[in-house]
């Protein structure tokens, strides 16, 4: 009998390492071609990891909660055969660098606010290969970030896997070093491509409060998504200055065009037209318009966004929240965006999302109309500088302005609310951007084409 040594396998070019939930199959148990052996948890999302052979599980290599790097082996696999170990081929290496974004001349409110020069985007230089030790990319990010040595780094005791340096090691080493709190870097931030928006201060948290609890209570433990959630939005507001603009647009010619042309566009293309697609496509619209909005902050650089890569926060049956990415989203049309939209919610509300499709979003839009709200304040998504919020369409009276006078009619009105981080977008910019969005929507052809 040969063995098999299964690795875990790449699930992105953004993702170099992952969260071992659980173990689906047992050493002695039979595997079949493309069971599934074990689960995994990258950030948010979920995945299952199948196996590419048939045999028995012999051993394995990790427990649940560890977290392992990509292309390490996880399992060792018995198959028919005679002869040495089979290795799957590694996964190729992949290389965390930062690319410097051009400048580019633009006359938009806010632009007074920029460098005038543009400068190169480096980290503290650590040479990690002069090491043995291996360090994920969170490690090294934050060493970076903190000017840490790698002597300095391979000197402290981890308490991970085969005395693995974890997060938490680092920052608590971090600490007692400066005798403060170390800066707050979420995991969910800092990925193979580096985007990390720290603020310029360091932020001591406050002691938490002790709640009260009764005989009657109920205590129940955060489960692991609700933790990075909670996580996630708590640095948000320690690391951005939240400001809120709201607008109310007159969407009736909006409204009337999609109940015109729905069951057409279903019977044609099989998908279902929602809002979500038509307020991302205005959306990306301003962002051409606005594009300091698609922009993230690194210290006192801002990073300027090539792409637009809109978000659109989705809610999960267990109430949790994830948010799927839309690359590119000016390049596509209405069609390609409804299929896209469609495609991601569907997956997400079946926690079969990849990796990737959760990654490198640079502006988020949230549909709190769906749960019946007029209109929210939501938190910025790090480490983008704004979020858009929609509310629920609602049919109310309004002065329309005519030939002959002003008239009260009943109209299809909803509010949009955009959060925004004042230290890179100030108000002109941000009230400006938001009312470009509701003149998109407001100015809707009535008679367009479905394409």
């Amino acid at each position: 009998m040969a063995q098999y040594e299964l690795l875990l396998p790449k699930m992105g070019e953004s993702v170099a390492e992952a969260t071992i939930i659980k173990w689906t199959k047992q050493p002695g148990d039979h595997i079949g071609l493309d069971d599934t052996i074990l689960e995994i948890a990258t950030d948010k999302v979920d995945s299952e990891v199948p196996s590419p052979v048939e045999g028995k599980l012999v051993k394995h290599l990790f427990a649940a909660d560890d977290v392992v790097q990509v292309g390490a082996v996880i399992a060792i696999i018995e198959v028919e055969g005679a002869g040495e170990v089979q290795v799957k081929a590694p996964e190729p290496e992949i290389i965390v660098e930062i690319k410097e974004e051009s400048a580019v001349e633009t006359s938009i409110p806010g632009i007074g606010q920029l460098p005038t020069e543009t400068k190169n985007l480096e980290l503290t230089n650590v040479d990690f290969k002069s090491s043995d030790r291996f360090y994920s990319p969170l490690v090294r990010n934050i060493a970076k970030e903190e000017g840490i040595a790698i002597e300095e780094l391979d000197s402290i005791k981890g308490s991970g896997a085969d005395g693995r340096l974890t997060k938490e090691d680092l920052l608590q080493h971090i600490q007692a070093k400066k005798g403060g709190s170390p800066s707050r870097i979420s995991d969910t931030l800092v990925q193979a491509k580096v985007e990390i928006a720290p603020s310029q201060e360091k932020v001591s948290s406050p002691a938490p409060v002790a709640a009260s609890v009764s005989g009657s209570d109920e205590i129940i433990e955060m489960d692991r998504m609700r933790k990075l959630i909670s996580d996630h939005m708590v640095m948000s507001k320690q690391t951005s200055p939240h400001v809120t603009s709201f607008v109310e647009a007159d969407v009736t010619n909006l409204v009337l065009w999609r109940n015109k042309v729905k069951k057409t566009f279903e019977q044609r293309e099989n998908e279902k037209i929602t809002f979500t697609p038509i307020f991302v496509e205005a959306v990306a619209r301003a962002i051409k318009d606005f594009p300091m909005v698609n922009v993230s902050v690194n210290g006192t650089q801002i990073i300027k966004k090539k792409d637009i890569n809109i978000g659109m926060a989705a809610a999960l049956p267990s109430g949790n929240l994830i948010v799927p990415v839309i690359k590119n989203a000016d390049q596509l049309n209405l069609v390609g965006l409804t299929k896209a939209v469609n495609d991601l919610a569907n997956r997400a509300r079946n926690s079969k999302l990849k990796p990737d499709e959760t990654q490198n979003g640079t502006f988020t839009l949230t549909n709190v109309g769906s749960f019946g709200n007029v209109m929210g304040t939501p938190i910025i998504n790090q480490p983008q500088v704004a979020i858009l919020a929609v509310g629920a369409i609602k049919k109310k009276p309004a002065v329309l302005e005519t030939e002959h006078g002003d008239v009260i009619a009943i109209r299809h009105m909803m509010f949009l609310s955009l959060s925004y981080d004042h230290r890179v977008v100030d108000g002109a910019l941000g009230g400006s951007f938001v009312r470009r969005v509701a003149d998109y929507l407001e100015n809707w052809d009535i008679n367009r084409e479905i394409s």
